[in-house]
């Protein structure tokens, strides 16, 4: 007899193929593009076989960007509360952000481009989240700007500064001429720049 542990481990695994393989899948074709059977045979299983561990194609997209929105709202708490200092915050964020969505770009394009194809109450589910990591970033830039380190319209530059960070999924490749790190530190000037910084 297989032990539970074991059987339990293994189900976990085959569930985390499966949801890379519906990345990949979904990243390269969209999600109307995909079919069932495409992210069976990427994960080496039976049509079949995906039921077994998932309700539905839109299950697996929900989890895909469930997992991406709260590890980026994680990323932006982290961030908001490493330090006192506004100016700091905001660059620890930005270089946060743009490194997660350079090195994780293939599940970010899905994360960000698919949540049309979301059933209504997951992608409420999904807004609630987005808001929430929009909400800790304009803390970040009106604390800045109560401190006057910063000097800019707080909804629009918080917009701006996400939105550059998000576009990262859509144009970046490992062939792009410069590396994760080096597009953080880039894109943080950037930020600088769009809050008018007073450094």
């Amino acid at each position: 007899m297989v032990p539970v542990t074991d059987h339990v481990k293994g189900a976990e695994a085959t569930r985390a193929r499966l949801l890379e393989a519906a990345v990949q899948a979904f990243s390269a074709k969209g999600f109307h593009g995909t079919t069932t059977r495409d992210i069976a045979a990427a994960a080496g299983m039976s049509p079949a076989a995906l039921y077994v561990h998932h309700r539905s194609k839109e299950e697996l997209l929900h989890l895909i960007s469930l997992t991406g929105h709260v590890e980026t709202l994680g990323l932006v708490h982290t961030a908001r509360t490493s330090s006192d200092d506004p100016v700091q915050q905001l660059l620890q964020v930005v270089r946060g952000f743009v490194e997660h969505h350079a090195r994780g770009h293939i599940g970010a394009r899905v994360v960000n481009y698919e949540l049309s194809a979301l059933s209504p109450d997951h992608l409420a589910e999904i807004q609630t989240l987005r808001h929430q990591i929009d909400v800790e970033v304009r803390a970040i830039l009106t604390d800045g700007v109560r401190a006057e380190v910063f000097d800019v319209d707080v909804k629009i530059a918080a917009t701006a500064i996400l939105s550059l960070g998000i576009d990262i999924a859509r144009w970046y490749s490992p062939d792009a001429p410069w590396t994760p790190a080096e597009l953080a530190d880039h894109y943080a000037e950037l930020a600088l720049r769009i809050v008018g910084a007073r450094t």
